[in-house]
């Protein structure tokens, strides 16, 4: 089993940035190479669109509003990766925050050096987008 971590510090509070990222169906709202997300099965299963036009099927395992987190899985995607569960979350960090983006997956033909290096890579720029997004 292979990991990925990023984080990033805020100037915004926790919940601000959980009231933009929090919802299961918001990726679109601060992550630019996602373009697209349509929510079904009551909201547990989110059908991804990349802006290359690629297609990204993801379940909502876990939702805790009050730790500000979720965690989810890969049902189907163009990721050379199986098992792949990720956490993204929101932590108070004096007067900002903390948002830390975390997954574990099993490499698919590729190394796990990879692998690893592909995960931080997206959650690196996510989390740069965000600040963008959030901080200007």
């Amino acid at each position: 089993m292979s990991n990925a971590y990023a984080s990033i510090d805020l100037h915004v509070s926790a919940d601000q940035v959980w009231q933009l990222i929090g919802g299961f169906d918001s990726l679109p709202d601060w992550l630019p190479y996602i373009p697209k997300s349509a929510l079904s099965e009551g909201g547990r299963i989110r059908t991804l669109q990349s802006i290359e036009g690629k297609t990204i099927i993801e379940r909502l395992l876990a939702f805790s509003e009050s730790e500000r987190s979720y965690t989810y899985t890969i049902l189907q995607g163009p990721a050379p990766v199986r098992d792949y569960q990720a956490t993204l979350c929101v932590l108070a960090n004096g007067h900002g925050s903390k948002v830390e983006w975390f997954g574990s997956f099993t490499p698919d033909g590729i190394s796990e050096a990879e692998a690893e290096a592909m995960f931080e890579e997206i959650y690196k720029g996510g989390l740069a987008a965000l600040k963008q997004t959030l901080e200007g």
